[in-house]
C-alpha cells in the first residue's frame, strides 16, 4: 500500500518533457481518444438503426425523429466554448470523466422515455453535452503530445468511429432484434460508462526546455556575472579594481601604478615580481574575507529570492479561459465557414443510407451492411490521409481541399444509383473520402496555415461552436426534403451542396493567410529599421572608454610634473 500511493500520485501528475515527445504517454492518450471516438461520434452515426423503430412506435415523421440527432449534434458543438473554458480551468481529465458520466446517463434514461420530446432532452441535451465534454478535450491534449506524427496518430486514433460503424452497427442491430430497442440503449449506456476510465488517462503535459550547457556546468548566475565572465574571456583579465601588468588591456588604476613604477628605474624586475606576488596573495585573502567588488558599476539587478525560485519551477502555462481573438484572423474565419457548410454533409448520409437502400429494393438486413462498407473504407481513408500528411514537405490544407471537392461529387452520385453494387461503390468511396476529411479538419487548426498549435485550445472551441448551427439544420433539412419528395435521395442533395460551398471557403484559407503574413512582414521590417537606427546612437563599449581614459591618465602625470 505504501508503494501504491506514490505510483498513483505519479500517474495523476503532469508529464514534464524538454520538448514535444511524439510518443511516451501520448500513446496512452491515443488509446483513450480511440475509445472516446467509438462511444461519441460512433454512437451518433449508428443511431440510424433505431430510425424505423422510433417512427413506428411513436408514430412520428422522419423529420421529427431526425431532430434527435440534430439537437444532439447542435448541443455537442454549440457548447464547445464551455468545454474549452472548463478544460482550461479544471484540466482535461476531470472534464472528460464528467462528460462520460453524462453520456452514460443520457443513453440509459432514453430507454425509459415515452415520447420523442423526452428523447430531445435525454439524447439531445444530456448526451449531447457529454459528447462535447469528452471529445474536444481529448483531441486537444492528443495534439499537444505529438508534433511530427500528429497527423498520422490522430488519423489512426480517430478510426474509433469507423470501428463503431463496422462492428457495433451490425452487432447492435442484431441485439435490437432480440431484446428490443429500449434494452439495447441500456447496453449502449453501460458501454459508454467506460469513457470515465479512459478519461483518467489524460495526464496534462508541460514542455520545459533544458538549460544550455554552460548554465548546467556553472549553475544559475546573475546577469551581472554572466556579462563579467564574457568580457573576461574576450579580453583576458579586464578588472578595474586589480592591477594587471601582463594583460594587453590596462585599466585606469593599473596605468597609474605602472607609471609610478616606471618613474623609478632603479627598481629591479625581481622586486617588481615579488610585489606583484604579494599583491595577488593579499587580493586572495581579501577576497575570502570580503565579497568581490563588482566588475561594473552598481546596477539594480538582484539575485532571485526563494519565492522567485519556487515560481520558476515547471508549471503548466494557464491559457485564457476563452480567447475570441482568433475571429480577427481572416484565415480562421474562412476555415470556420468551411466547417459550417461542410457539416451539412457529415451526418445525413449515415442517417438515411439504410432507408435509401431499402427504397432501392434491398432487404433491410443487407442494407445494414452499407454502414459497414462505409466504416471499412473510412478506416483506409483515415490511415491513408495520415500517411500522406506525415510526409514532408507538403501543403496539408491543399490535400484537404482536394478531398472535400471529391466528397461533394460522391454525395451527388448517391441520387443517380439504383442497384446494390452502385450503392456499395458510393458508400465505399464516400467512407474513404469522409475519413480523410473527418480526421483532419479539426487537427488542421494546429497547422500554421490556420491558427497554429499555440492558439488551438481556444480556436477549436470557437470553430466547433460555429459548426453547431449546421449540425442543427443539416438532418432536419434533409428530413423535410424526404417528407416532401418521398425520396430518400433528396437528403443527399443538401449534403452535396453544403460540402461544395465549404470547399469554396476552404480554398480561400491559404490566400487569406498569405495576406496577413505580408502585412506582418512589413511591420517587422519597419521595426528592424528602427532598431538599426537606435543601435547607431548607442554609446561605445566600456572597454573602449576604459582604454581612452587609460591613455588620458597616462598623459596627465607628466603634465602635472612639468607644471
Amino acid at each position: 500500500m505504501k508503494g501504491l500511493v506514490p505510483t498513483l500520485r505519479g500517474c495523476m501528475s503532469a508529464n514534464v518533457y524538454p520538448q514535444v515527445p511524439d510518443g511516451g504517454w501520448g500513446w496512452a492518450v491515443a488509446v483513450a481518444f480511440f475509445f472516446t471516438e467509438v462511444f461519441t461520434y460512433g454512437i451518433i452515426k449508428i443511431f440510424g438503426i433505431f430510425l424505423q423503430d422510433l417512427t413506428n412506435d411513436f408514430g412520428e415523421s422522419n423529420s421529427r425523429v431526425s431532430w434527435i440527432v440534430s439537437i444532439c449534434v447542435f448541443v455537442m458543438t454549440f457548447t464547445a466554448p464551455l468545454s474549452t473554458v472548463l478544460s482550461n480551468h479544471f484540466g482535461c481529465r476531470p472534464v472528460v470523466m464528467f462528460g462520460g458520466f453524462l453520456i452514460s446517463l443520457g443513453s440509459v434514461s432514453t430507454a425509459f422515455t415515452q415520447s420523442i420530446d423526452q428523447m430531445y432532452i435525454t439524447v439531445g441535451l444530456v448526451s449531447g453535452l457529454g459528447y462535447c465534454l469528452t471529445f474536444l478535450p481529448t483531441v486537444t491534449i492528443l495534439s499537444q503530445y505529438f508534433s511530427k506524427r500528429r497527423s498520422l496518430v490522430t488519423s489512426v486514433a480517430s478510426t474509433g468511429e469507423c470501428f463503431s460503424l463496422f462492428v457495433l452497427a451490425p452487432a447492435l442491430s442484431a441485439l435490437k432484434d432480440h431484446i428490443g430497442w429500449r434494452n439495447c440503449l441500456v447496453v449502449i449506456g453501460l458501454l459508454q460508462a467506460s469513457v470515465i476510465a479512459f478519461g483518467a488517462l489524460l495526464r496534462p503535459i508541460i514542455i520545459q526546455p533544458k538549460p544550455s550547457a554552460p548554465e548546467e556546468e556553472e549553475g544559475p548566475q546573475s546577469p551581472l556575472k554572466q556579462t563579467k565572465s564574457k568580457y573576461e574571456l574576450e579580453n583576458e583579465f579586464t578588472r578595474t579594481s586589480f592591477s594587471s601588468v601582463d594583460s594587453g588591456v590596462q585599466s585606469i588604476s593599473s596605468s597609474r601604478t605602472n607609471l609610478a613604477e616606471g618613474a623609478s628605474p632603479s627598481r629591479s624586475a625581481a622586486e617588481r615580481g615579488l610585489e606583484q606576488t604579494t599583491d595577488l596573495q593579499l587580493v586572495e585573502k581579501r577576497g575570502e574575507e570580503e565579497p568581490e567588488p563588482p566588475a561594473l558599476p552598481s546596477t539594480p539587478l538582484k539575485q532571485p529570492t526563494a519565492q522567485q525560485e519556487e515560481k520558476a519551477e515547471p508549471q503548466a502555462a494557464r491559457p485564457k479561459l476563452l480567447d475570441f481573438s482568433v475571429l480577427t484572423d481572416c484565415s480562421f474565419i474562412c476555415y470556420s465557414l468551411f466547417g459550417l457548410f461542410a457539416t451539412l454533409g457529415f451526418f445525413a448520409p449515415q442517417l438515411y443510407v439504410i432507408e435509401l437502400s431499402v427504397s432501392r429494393g434491398l432487404e433491410r438486413d443487407r442494407a445494414t451492411y452499407m454502414l459497414s462498407t462505409m466504416a471499412v473504407a473510412e478506416i483506409f481513408g483515415r490511415l491513408s490521409i495520415g500517411w500522406v500528411l506525415n510526409r514532408q514537405p507538403i501543403r496539408k490544407i491543399y490535400i484537404l481541399l482536394i478531398c472535400t471537392l471529391l466528397l461533394s461529387l460522391v454525395l451527388a452520385l448517391f441520387t443517380a444509383v439504383s442497384e446494390f453494387w452502385g450503392l456499395a461503390s458510393c458508400c465505399a468511396t464516400f467512407g474513404f473520402l469522409f475519413g480523410t476529411v473527418g480526421s483532419t479538419h479539426i487537427p488542421m487548426l494546429a497547422e500554421d496555415d490556420v491558427v497554429g498549435i499555440e492558439r488551438m485550445p481556444s480556436a477549436v472551441g470557437v470553430y466547433v461552436f460555429i459548426q453547431s448551427f449546421a449540425g442543427l439544420a443539416g438532418p432536419p433539412l434533409a428530413g423535410t426534403l424526404v417528407d416532401r419528395t418521398q425520396n430518400y435521395g433528396s437528403a443527399f442533395y443538401t449534403s452535396a451542396a453544403g460540402v461544395g460551398v465549404g470547399a469554396l471557403f476552404l480554398g480561400l484559407v491559404r490566400p487569406a493567410k498569405l495576406g496577413l503574413c505580408c502585412c506582418r512582414m512589413k511591420s517587422v521590417t519597419q521595426e528592424e529599421k528602427q532598431g538599426d537606427t537606435h543601435s547607431e546612437d548607442t554609446p561605445a563599449d566600456f572597454l573602449e572608454v576604459d582604454l581612452f581614459l587609460d591613455s588620458s591618465s597616462a598623459k596627465s602625470p607628466p603634465d602635472s610634473a612639468s607644471a
